[in-house]
């Protein structure tokens, strides 16, 4: 069991109660890391038993891209204890929240094969990037997401918070961008239509339960890419309500298209994969790498 070595009191009492279940029927070896070079080195002695990931989006995301690197990601099979602030991509696959149940799971579920989103210079993505407003939205939440989550309130994590108020920061000064965006070799947004922003999603949700991609299976082959045209003040704030509910992708100034690789350039952008930011960025590719990991998952 990977977990994270900087885990506050309240986490470490959640994961107690998960090892406990787990340990009724199998050996566990729980190992904290701190760093990519802590990893790396659990990742090595860990042979082939199975890898709990105990954490939330952004710790699922390093393991995977640890074995991607390491190329032993396709071989091993994972399983998620979802103790993340918003754990998105559990929520996608089915994995409980609850920690009991998910352990319970690691024990009793079924290994399946997910797709993963790999970039042109090897990044990889587990469930979701994205530019433009959402972007900014979790460059200004990060640093809310640790102040919060380093209070808490009686064991509560209140860093779930944090993407909600980056969301509503942003919406003061909203970025407009001029991007060419392509799904598969076609044009779908040119220059000429500037964007509020661009999310391609091979899971559904992102923030805690914000569905940004809805329609997105992580096992059908696909990423889900949804293009927001709605820049105006009034198309703003109806896009926001329809966010909200799950129903933007119905609007007329919302494009939503399956692919495998898509492509943004243009502008520069800043880019927000799994919660990790980088740019700013001119061009960026992603494509779709069906059935490259397993993960235990409900029967």
């Amino acid at each position: 069991m990977v977990t994270n070595a900087e885990a506050g009191t309240a986490d470490q009492e959640t994961l107690d109660r998960a090892v406990a279940i787990l340990r009724d029927e199998a050996s566990v070896e729980v190992a904290a890391t701190r760093n990519p070079g802590e990893l790396d080195g659990v990742l090595h002695r860990a042979g082939t038993r199975r890898i709990v990931v105990a954490g939330g989006d952004g710790s699922l995301h390093a393991v995977v891209s640890a074995l991607h690197k390491r190329h032993e990601l396709a071989d091993r099979t994972l399983a998620l204890l979802p103790t993340g602030t918003g754990n998105d991509f559990a929520r996608t696959v089915g994995i409980p929240l609850e920690v009991e149940d998910a352990a319970r799971l690691v024990l009793e579920g079924r290994p399946r094969r997910l797709d993963l989103v790999v970039d042109e210079t090897g990044e990889i993505v587990v469930n979701n990037v994205h530019v433009g407003a959402g972007a900014q939205a979790s460059r200004k939440g990060k640093g809310w997401k640790e102040r919060l989550g380093s209070a808490g309130v009686g064991g509560v994590n209140l860093g779930k918070l944090g993407y909600p108020i980056g969301a509503l920061l942003s919406a003061v000064h909203p970025p407009h961008r001029r991007l060419r965006v392509e799904v598969d070799g076609t044009v779908v947004n040119d220059f000429s239509r500037p964007l509020l922003m661009v999310a391609i999603g091979n899971g559904a949700s992102v923030g805690g339960g914000t569905e940004l991609t809805p329609e997105a299976d992580p096992a059908d082959g696909k990423v889900d890419v949804m293009v927001s045209r709605a820049v105006s003040p009034l198309a703003k704030a109806g896009y926001a309500v329809s966010l909200r509910r799950g129903e933007h992708h119905e609007r007329d100034d919302v494009l939503y298209v399956r692919g495998s690789t898509a492509t943004v350039s243009g502008e520069e952008f800043w880019v927000s994969a799994d919660g990790e930011i980088y740019g700013p960025e001119r061009s960026r590719s992603w494509r779709v790498e069906p059935a490259a990991w397993s993960l235990v998952l409900p029967a």
